[in-house]
């Protein structure tokens, strides 16, 4: 154990999880590569929990951060704030939301908990439905939607949650049937629970379960359940923490595979935005933002050094199309990885989008997932120079594969080539 491993238990909270037998202290990074304190050298393929979404060290967000330091470092909501307008504007522009508002936060956790406040006080209700498998966050309200269990530490809520089948594809009731008619079941069961229940404020649901191991619905579920939903009157939060930016590739938003339902009433972003700085956020039409009848400000959501990386990040990300090379490149990749998981035992599934990939782990022969197998995978990727991450339902045994969008096809080719080597050392 290292002297900095043995001061962080000392401090620490013991529920505040490390990865690896020995933890790794990364010193710095640049492009898609880290270093530890040894000078052993790693090509990242989780970006800090998906948000490095650009790449380590970037010269346009650097540059901002030192400049805008240079100018103020922090002045609070109370007063305007010139790159907070300015990001909020593009904000809202992409975000597809008509008369769009934004507020931004310190962290997705926090985006969620705002979100939670502006439907439960739009609907006089403190009613939500959330997605079986799904994560929000860390704090009391966004836990107690969390439909994963190990990551809901308390069954004590401000809200009365109640969860629905879909986000979960190939495991559950309705794992067997067709695209067409999973879709059907689940909206079956969300019109069954309404007929039971008072009137829920909001559904909130990830397009795809980011700790819940990269699973998702067929397209279309969350239009399907909208339709639902706008009979109700019932509002649709989006959580596009980590599915946001353009990492699935195929589109900028999540919810944008639903397209036919058109926006969200709200949605919550953070994590790539930053590009390691401490942004979320959440919009929504005025009418809903609005609704709150109380003052409130943000300490430090909206925070100027931010909101100047946050800019500088979005530009370069849009300039350079990384959504089109995460769909380019994330389609390489998740190609070589399912070559790989063929001819492994101990892979059920490669699922993803872009570059959000997930491989489901099992003890081989069975169904039944294998978190021994994926802690043991992650260490030989790690002795191999690659850094992944893991999730997954009511076990960790989803590999999570998450690089920053400026992954080149040699960067992909690498890593696939060292997982395969990791998956047939470890299962």
């Amino acid at each position: 154990m290292t002297g900095l491993h043995e001061r962080h238990l000392a401090v620490s909270p013991d529920w505040l999880a490390l990865y690896y037998r020995q933890p790794l202290e990364i010193t710095h990074g640049e492009g898609r590569h880290v270093w530890d304190a040894d000078g052993n050298r790693y090509l990242d393929f989780f970006g800090g929990i998906l948000t490095t979404m650009t790449a380590h060290a970037l010269p346009e967000v650097t540059k901002a951060v030192t400049e805008q330091a240079g100018r103020i470092i922090h002045s609070s909501t109370l007063y305007l704030n010139r790159p907070m307008v300015e990001l909020a504007e593009r904000i809202a522009t992409l975000s597809g939301i008509p008369d769009a508002r934004v507020f931004f936060t310190t962290s997705g956790t926090e985006a969620n908990d705002t979100a939670l406040l502006l439907a439960t006080a739009y609907r006089r209700s403190n009613q939500i439905l959330a997605m079986r498998n799904s994560y929000h966050g860390r704090s009391f309200s966004a836990v107690s939607i969390t439909g994963n269990q190990a990551w809901s530490p308390t069954s004590l809520s401000p809200l009365q949650t109640l969860y629905v089948h879909g986000g979960v594809r190939t495991r559950g009731p309705y794992a067997e049937l067709s695209d067409d008619r999973f879709i059907k079941a689940c909206v079956a069961d969300l019109e069954d629970l309404l007929g039971h229940t008072r009137e829920p404020a909001a559904l909130i649901a990830e397009p795809i379960q980011g700790v819940g191991g990269f699973t998702a619905p067929p397209d279309g579920l969350y239009a399907a359940f909208r339709e639902v939903l706008d009979r109700h009157g019932i509002l649709w939060i989006s959580d596009e923490v980590q599915t946001g930016w353009g990492r699935t590739g195929e589109h900028f938003w999540g919810w944008q595979a639903h397209a036919s339902s058109g926006p969200p009433d709200i949605l919550t972003f953070a994590k790539g935005i930053g590009n390691g700085m401490s942004i979320g956020g959440v919009v929504a039409r005025a009418e809903v933002m609005n609704c709150l009848d109380a003052n409130s400000i943000s300490t430090f959501g909206g925070s100027p050094v931010t909101m100047a990386a946050g800019l500088a990040n979005l530009s370069y990300h849009l300039e350079h199309d990384l959504q089109g090379n995460a769909r380019r490149v994330g389609g390489l990749l998740i190609e070589r990885i399912r070559a790989v998981g063929a001819g492994c035992a101990a892979v059920r599934e490669v699922r993803g989008r872009g570059l959000m990939i997930g491989i489901e782990l099992v003890k081989p022969g069975t169904d039944e997932a294998d978190p021994d197998a994926a802690a043991a995978v992650l260490e030989a990727a790690r002795a191999g120079g690659l850094l992944i991450g893991k999730g997954g339902g009511h076990s960790t045994s989803v590999l999570r594969i998450a690089p920053p969008l400026s992954l080149t096809v040699a960067e992909a080719e690498e890593g696939a080539a060292i997982l395969a080597d990791a998956l047939q050392a470890a299962t």
